[in-house]
């Protein structure tokens, strides 16, 4: 039987892998993924090298050897993780030359701490950029509102950028903006445009995650039956319903006249990334994001669990655009039972940011540990 991760190829849609741990890395299991189940690209942020890094020892050497040289916190972090994000680039390249530039990418995430600092944001950015010195790394910014302008000014500075943490409509559309001025901005100065990279991470499960919440209180609040139906019938929903209308914002916004001028000079369109892809109610299909948000141009990232399903039993058709009005039904019904999409995606983003700080937060912490563990070690010796 044929792999479905592999046939999702043939719908042009790339798939992503959401991690990055060293131990995957050693024992082959990552280069399996590649060479098996068709993995063109690799995501990673905080809360994934938290887990990586805290959750076993095959960082422990290297750290501990860090430790003994004197670094300080933010040096060990650095080190650890910008040794895996070029191992993965290397183990990408013959990816990112074979498909010219369309896949290949690996992504390191700027601080959380700088969400709000754009002038911070920008030179973490090409600070990273020059310390990781790969041409398929992309920088990972946040579509905050202070995040925007420092999107636009890394990728006008010749740098890809994975743009994360967009739930809502509005933000998609600054994000696609920002891109589209950093590439007229770049062509107008007659810099080259073909090798520059983006893709917009679109948030999905978290969306239901919040609403479904959120309709469950309505409905113990409610004493008619059917305004009960009513509100069940909405339940999961809303995420998918979402990311379709993001993309026919896409293919409106990267078929304008304004763009096509872009590609005559060899531009990329920046493709809608699905993030959050994983189901988190064990009620829905395990794979459910995954099957409905086929479509050409996209980019799926899969933690590990949703690969292995997908893998497994993952049903393969164009679903990207099934039902359109009936998405922006969804939407209008849920903003007419007081569900209001304005405060659920600012919510989601604001929380966003936040559980990546503190995973950020979390993992210098593990450092701190390990480095006292050390001394007192020593110390005993």
């Amino acid at each position: 039987m044929a792999n479905p991760l592999i046939q999702l190829q043939e719908l042009g849609q790339s798939v992503w892998y959401d991690n990055i741990d060293r131990a995957q890395l050693a024992s082959g299991q990552f280069q399996k993924m590649l060479a098996e189940d068709g993995i063109v690209g690799v995501t990673a942020n905080p809360t994934i090298f938290e887990k990586s890094i805290s959750g076993g020892h095959a960082y422990d050497d290297q750290i501990i050897q860090l430790i003994k040289e004197g670094k300080d916190t933010n040096d060990i972090y650095e080190a650890v993780v910008i040794q895996d994000i070029r191992t993965v680039a290397d183990l990408l390249r013959p990816i990112y030359d074979r498909t010219e530039g369309g896949d290949g990418y690996v992504s390191l995430e700027v601080s959380p701490d700088l969400a709000h600092d754009t002038k911070g944001t920008i030179s973490e950015a090409k600070r990273f950029w020059s310390m990781v010195d790969r041409p398929n790394l992309m920088i990972k910014i946040p579509a905050t509102p202070e995040g925007i302008p420092a999107i636009y000014e890394t990728l006008r500075s010749g740098i890809n950028v994975n743009v994360t943490l967009i739930f809502s409509l509005e933000s998609y559309r600054d994000v696609a903006d920002a891109y589209t001025r950093a590439l007229e901005d770049r062509n107008g100065r007659s810099e080259d445009i073909s090798k520059l990279a983006s893709v917009a991470s679109f948030f999905v499960s978290r969306v239901d995650t919040l609403v479904d919440k959120l309709l469950e209180e309505k409905i113990k609040a409610s004493n008619d039956p059917a305004e009960k139906e009513e509100l069940k019938s909405l339940e999961g929903k809303a995420a998918i319903a979402n990311a379709r209308l993001v993309y026919q914002d896409f293919k409106r916004i990267f078929n304008t006249p304004r763009f096509e001028s872009l590609k005559h000079a060899g531009a990329h369109v920046q493709r809608p990334l699905w993030a959050s892809t994983s189901t988190k109610n064990p009620a829905y299909r395990d794979v459910l994001y995954a099957e409905e948000l086929i479509g050409p141009n996209t980019v799926d990232t899969m933690p590990l669990e949703t690969i292995i399903n997908f893998r497994d039993h993952g049903r393969v058709r164009l679903s990207i655009e099934d039902d359109i009005p009936g998405a922006k039904a969804v939407l209008d019904s849920l903003e007419k039972k007081g569900i209001h999409y304005a405060q659920i995606t600012q919510q989601l983003q604001d929380e966003g940011v936040k559980k990546f700080a503190d995973s950020f937060h979390q993992l210098f912490k593990g450092i701190e540990d390990k480095k006292n563990a050390i001394k007192e070690s020593q110390l005993a010796d």
